[in-house]
């Protein structure tokens, strides 16, 4: 990647509404060293993951986000406090910007019992209300459906709280995307769309998905206004995430942006990646988001070579640190398979998990079997 001396504004000829800089913040040293460690930290926990997962202590998939961490942790970076993000599965790093810490992903990946979903669910499908997090839904394009409601009600509320999510350009194509951004547009709801163009449905080329060049076009369908940046420049990233919310938080409803950017590695890591043609992996090894953002930082002096190396190795042993705490914590006990599966935290052995009462419908009573193969008891509930 070429680095210029400055950073484009992506108001003009965007689409955006041209905000003051008193709306946006503005970055300064310390935000660039965040901005690097968020990147850095990224990674190295996707290599750590990697290398536990080939020891066999990895419980499920791994899907790394190697050469788009950039627009994950711009985005994650430019939301503030009451804001709400819906991830997707590559954006470990805008989690990371919201708060969550190495320990967590540890233990979600390794099925702790101590993880957010107490040995559960792994990978990032948790939902953490005080960061503002809304864990994803496996069906692709559909958590922007969830998303719309926790919009609709900042709106009814009258609070100025935007919500973001992230699409792969295949989780896009999907009827449940069409219904979410039909929805977010039509009810002007305070949302940030972040379309990843990243090249890759799995196996399928972006280019037998839809038959546009510019997949900014794909906003027109929804008269909402979109935004090209270039996913694997990190500033470039958050200056046009930060519009986009300034945007929705003064009332004009949703922006897509779309991040051109590169899958490095395959689906999961059982995919070999081998439908890629080599020469378009050596390209794009050549536009790196971390190695960039290095030589921007130095180039400009920001940091040295001698500061950045000191970030990394903080990062490695934290992450050491990390590791080993989590693989010595156990997995959940057998007998609270079937706990904290609802609201209810507590063990309810009484009746069928899959069973409970619905609020309003108390005094209503139906026969349900019991845990005991062949009885039924009388019970309050539907």
């Amino acid at each position: 990647m070429q680095v210029t001396r400055e950073r484009r504004s992506l108001a003009r000829g965007s689409g955006i509404s041209p905000y003051q800089d008193g709306h946006l913040k503005t970055l300064d040293r310390r935000d660039m060293r965040s901005l690097y460690r968020l990147l850095w930290l990224t990674r190295a926990l996707e290599e750590r993951l990697e290398i536990i997962f080939k020891q066999g202590q990895v419980v499920g998939g791994l899907y790394r986000s190697l050469g788009q961490e950039a627009t994950a942790v711009g985005c994650g970076y430019a939301l503030s406090a009451g804001d709400w993000i819906a991830p997707s599965i590559r954006d470990l790093g805008a989690l990371l910007a919201r708060g969550i810490e190495p320990h967590d992903i540890l233990r979600q990946y390794t099925a702790r019992g101590t993880s957010l979903c107490a040995g559960k669910d792994n990978t990032n499908h948790f939902t953490v209300p005080e960061l503002g997090i809304l864990g994803p839904i496996s069906p692709l394009g559909t958590q922007l459906c969830v998303l719309n409601g926790v919009a609709l009600s900042f709106r009814t509320r009258r609070e100025p709280r935007v919500c973001f999510t992230f699409q792969g350009d295949g989780a896009s194509r999907t009827g449940t995307s069409h219904e979410g951004l039909a929805m977010a547009a039509a009810l002007n709801l305070p949302i940030v769309v972040v379309l990843q163009h990243n090249r890759w449905s799995f196996g399928t080329p972006s280019t037998a998905e839809a038959a546009v060049e510019n997949w900014a076009d794909v906003a027109g369908a929804y008269g909402v206004p979109a935004v090209t940046v270039d996913g694997n420049d990190v500033l470039q990233v958050y200056d046009a995430a930060a519009q986009a919310i300034a945007r929705a938080r003064a009332g004009d409803g949703m922006t897509i942006i779309v991040s051109e950017t590169y899958r490095m590695l395959g689906h999961a890591q059982h995919d070999a990646q081998r439908y890629v043609p080599d020469e378009e992996l050596i390209a794009w090894r050549d536009h790196d988001p971390i190695r960039s953002f290095e030589t921007y930082l130095v180039e400009f002096g920001f940091e040295s070579e001698t500061s950045l190396a000191e970030v990394r190795a903080e990062v490695a042993a934290a992450l050491d640190v990390a590791t080993d705490e989590v693989l010595a914590e156990p997995y959940p006990a057998p007998g609270e398979a079937r706990s904290r599966v609802y609201g209810n935290a507590e063990l309810d052995a009484a009746i069928p998990w899959t069973r409970g009462e619905v609020p309003g419908y108390e005094g209503l009573v139906t026969a349900r079997p019991s845990a005991t193969r062949g009885t039924t008891r009388q019970s309050q509930g539907a």
